[in-house]
């Protein structure tokens, strides 16, 4: 019988060897190789393996596993499937044919007795007497342990406890200028702005995006607008960036060619992020009216943009007075409740959007 590990390093060289572009394909791949497995297993294997979707050189999309995923060494667990014995027992065996393996739990705040008193104490036990080659990860999202607990304070002492705040949308574009050097890259300030404002503080978005992009970069490279255009598929001319902008510009014709791109186009842009982005736009011009005059990184530093992008909320402000300002924010609660369904007739999501964009405008 073909273990996991064997599973997933027969997989990962299909993919080395040629251009996978389904999980069909795969399939039929292992089968050959003598491996039996299902559709929805090599689906997990996937993202256990870090796999993206690249695009090749005849414009079809691929599997591919970025540098830093590759290895073996590495067992990714998901907390609502596994229990704390069970990451134990991971944790507790040899790596193969190397120094270190690497035990990843996700999700790891679904684990279903990490709560309980035995469990804890077995965590705990470990922490006091942990096998050195195994690198074991946590991945605790939106919940926090109790700081009362003996686990967090054994945590605290006995291993590295890194807490992530959400970062501020005014400090993204420095985030991901130190993000591209990090990996050996360099990224232009409008490149990535363009990333900031369609994809938001969403780091997990954001690096996978991003990874896509760069296995096609072994090199290092300084992205442009063109690049994110061609790699990650923002527009650079039909974008939430560019909605805002001419918006706040009050470029009508503008906004309505992008407006009428986003409705042939509605699975990569959906209204309600456009809501979101637009809300938090009108709002940083609200916040202008009430800041007065103040030097400008205060009042960047006021309405949580970097200096870079005041200049445009400066223009916004004096194209829509402070009234104007509290009346769209009545147009946008009033597009959010029609989307969810309510005094919204016959309309669908982009006549929603149109009309929403048209009383801004007007």
């Amino acid at each position: 019988m073909t273990t996991k590990v064997q599973r997933q390093s027969a997989v990962a060289q299909i993919i080395s060897e040629s251009d996978v572009t389904s999980h069909t394909q795969l399939v039929r791949s292992l089968k050959k190789m003598g491996i039996v497995a299902t559709q929805a297993t090599v689906s997990r294997d996937l993202e256990e393996l870090g796999a993206v979707k690249v695009r090749t050189s005849n414009g079809e999309t691929a599997y591919a596993i970025p540098e830093f995923e590759r290895g073996f060494n590495q067992l990714v667990l998901y907390g609502k499937e596994a229990s704390v014995s069970t990451i134990l027992s991971h944790a507790r065996k040899f790596p193969m044919m190397a120094e270190r393996q690497l035990v990843l739990v996700k999700e790891a705040q679904n684990i279903p007795d990490l709560g309980k008193e035995d469990a804890q104490k077995l965590l705990i036990g470990y922490l006091s007497n942990p096998l050195p080659s195994t690198i074991l990860v946590f991945a605790y999202k939106h919940k926090k342990l109790d700081g009362r607990s003996s686990l967090k304070k054994e945590i605290e002492k006995k291993a590295v406890f890194v807490e992530a705040e959400k970062i501020k949308d005014w400090k993204l574009n420095e985030w991901i200028e130190s993000y591209f050097k990090e990996l050996g890259h360099q990224i232009d300030t409008k490149a990535g702005q363009l990333l900031a404002d369609s994809i938001g503080n969403n780091l997990e978005v954001m690096t996978n995006e991003v990874g896509k992009m760069l296995i096609n970069f072994p090199e290092s490279t300084r992205f442009n607008v063109d690049h994110i255009s061609k790699y990650i598929g923002i527009h650079k001319e039909y974008n939430n960036f560019e909605l805002t902008k001419a918006i706040g510009f009050r470029d009508v014709n503008k906004a309505n060619l992008i407006v009428h791109y986003f409705i042939q186009n509605p699975k990569n842009h959906p209204v309600i992020l456009i809501f979101s982005l637009l809300f938090t736009y009108f709002s940083r011009i609200a916040l202008l009216h009430r800041a007065g005059s103040l030097p400008e990184t205060q009042l960047a530093a006021a309405i949580g943009v970097s200096p870079y992008g005041l200049k445009e909320y400066v223009v916004a402000s004096k194209n829509y007075k402070l009234g104007k300002v509290i009346d769209v924010i009545g147009y946008l609660k009033e597009a959010d409740l029609r989307y969810k369904g309510v005094d919204s007739g016959s309309m669908t999501e982009g006549e929603i959007l149109r009309e929403l964009v048209y009383k801004i405008l007007h």
